[in-house]
């Protein structure tokens, strides 16, 4: 995998930029644009031209929007102008993009506009392609997408990953290694057990997280979708509480983890916060079940959790386990508060949601992406990147074999080797 940190910029070199920015209007968590800053400031003052891409929102649910305020945030964070074109995959934008000076950036439209986006559709990722020669990946928190801005564009240009992409990554390194011992045989590369909370909407939290983190902690405690999930798979009455966008993918996983399991080591509260049709909080107990106009918001964790969680070595934290935005709170500050008094030992992963969080620890942007690294060692973009750093390599070293053998058509010299050099491709953890 090509490092971009490795690369010397050349003035007048043409560069797509693929970010991850995924920040709303109101700007209310900055980290995942501003880990690439720097990246972006490099390529300018090497005087490259670059075409910035980035996503925002979904277009299946229609909360995709311009991006016209992240030009003014890059513009004053900068301190040089980043001008906005909404469109990405029109010949407008491809024009602009070749009329781009030395050193200019030009932010392009939202690629989730374009529904297929998240698609991975191979002619949206050909079209994208036209705006440069060369791409850098960056946007950890987009790294398990195979969507057409993402690993789409590694089929036709040259690719490198960008330094954020690659310190996230690398940060987590730590956790990945210590969630390796098991949930039988050890923490998470701390002294006592080991803890996961996963919470929000997103079915990767069950698929990959649920999945993954029962195996390697000694406690899961699910919230949001992933526990309506678990509940409405035992029996439980969870009137209309959400089981997100993959209900059956999701149902499907957590059927198999409590085959595996027996339920060991998954945290069921007995309590259930549920709103009513009006809004109004009610305390219920689980197993009078949740009235079919209630949406469970929130639960009480148990004390034995509360316990654990103060004696864990390592506690990872994905989304929110409640609806903490809207207020509901209770399970979100009972895991903060027993682990206040080890905030290094604690991470927490994601965007927005874990941004509503009043922590001071240790963060990462990605939310699936962090999960899907944690749990398999490696996520879709690093196994492209690879991919493509071995096809390019192969090209060249093939072309530079035929322009040999054009010059030199002698036998080759005793003992040598006619197979042109094939770099190595192993996991993500080895190629960066």
């Amino acid at each position: 995998m090509r490092l971009l940190a490795d690369h010397t910029p050349a003035p007048g070199e043409r560069w797509i930029y693929s970010a991850g920015f995924n920040a709303g209007p109101a700007l209310a968590d900055t980290g995942r644009i501003d880990v690439e800053l720097a990246d972006l400031a490099r390529l300018s003052d090497a005087g490259a031209r670059t075409a910035l891409l980035s996503h925002q929102g979904s277009a299946k649910d229609g909360s995709a929007r311009h991006l016209d305020y992240l030009a003014d945030y890059l513009t004053r964070r900068l301190g040089r102008p980043v001008r906005y074109l909404p469109e990405n995959s029109t010949a407008r934008a491809r024009a602009r993009a070749r009329e781009l000076e030395p050193g200019e950036i030009v932010l392009f439209g939202n690629t989730r506009l374009d529904p297929g986006e998240e698609r991975g559709d191979p002619e949206l990722a050909r079209a994208l392609a036209g705006l440069g020669d060369r791409v850098a990946i960056g946007g950890f928190s987009k790294a398990h997408r195979r969507h057409a801005s993402n690993t789409g564009l590694l089929d036709h240009l040259p690719g490198w990953a960008a330094a954020g992409l690659v310190g996230e990554a690398r940060a987590l390194d730590p956790w990945a290694a210590g969630a390796g011992a098991g949930a039988g045989g050890g923490s998470a590369g701390g002294d006592g057990p080991s803890v996961a909370v996963l919470g929000g909407v997103k079915p990767e939290k069950t698929l990959i997280g649920l999945r993954g983190l029962t195996r390697t902690h000694h406690l899961v405690i699910p919230g949001g979708v992933v526990l309506n999930t678990l509940l409405a798979v035992t029996g439980h009455r969870i009137g209309r509480s959400a089981l997100g966008s993959d209900p059956e993918g999701c149902a499907r996983v957590a059927r198999e983890v409590l085959a595996r399991t027996g339920g060991a080591g998954i945290h069921l509260p007995r309590v259930v916060v549920a709103a009513g049709p009006d809004g109004t909080l009610r305390h219920l107990p689980l197993d009078r079940g949740v009235p079919d106009d209630h949406t469970i918001v929130d639960f009480e964790v148990q004390p034995g959790a509360i316990e654990l969680l103060r004696r864990a070595g390592r506690v990872l934290v994905a989304g929110t386990p409640g609806r903490h935005a809207e207020g509901n709170r209770y399970a979100a500050a009972a895991v903060l508060a027993a682990r206040a008094h080890a905030p290094g030992g604690t991470l927490l992963l994601g965007g927005d949601t874990v941004a509503e969080l009043p922590w001071d620890g240790p963060r990462s942007t990605g939310g699936g992406s962090a999960l899907q690294y944690l749990v398999e060692g490696t996520c879709a973009v690093f196994e492209a990147l690879a991919a493509n750093a071995a096809s390019t390599a192969s090209t060249a070293s093939a072309a530079n074999a035929a322009n040999a053998a054009r010059t030199d058509p002698g036998p080759l010299r005793p003992g040598a080797d006619p197979t042109p050099h094939q770099p190595r491709r192993g996991a993500a953890h080895d190629d960066r």
